[in-house]
């Protein structure tokens, strides 16, 4: 989660702490579906976010903060290759991600 957490904290404030809902891993790849939130499991106010003062997030289009991302393997290293908050559908569905992937999204890959 660390690989993940300057993200968050960009868009979402600091600090940031994460409640892990999934986590797959095979090979290199990996995905990961969290909540994120402050220490001591306070909410996110995604009004308070840095990412909605910039203009960045809607109270309207965002299904909360929760995030998802796609990592990748870079020696001992994990590295977040593609991430979202908020989202409101299943933004890894299908191609370009099921070719890389699959192994750890197959139920999204057609």
């Amino acid at each position: 989660m660390n690989a993940l957490r300057p993200l968050a904290e960009v868009d979402l404030g600091t600090p940031v702490e994460f409640v892990v809902y999934d986590l797959r891993v095979s090979g290199n790849r990996a995905f990961a579906s969290v909540q994120p939130q402050r220490p001591g499991g306070k909410q996110i106010d995604i009004q308070s976010t840095p990412g909605y003062v910039r203009g960045e997030f809607s109270t309207d289009m965002m299904d909360g903060t929760q995030m998802q991302a796609l990592y990748v393997r870079s020696g001992q290293t994990w590295v977040v290759m593609e991430h979202a908050i908020g989202a409101t559908d299943v933004w890894f569905a299908g191609e370009p991600f099921c070719s890389s992937w699959g192994a750890v999204i197959a139920e999204f890959c057609y």
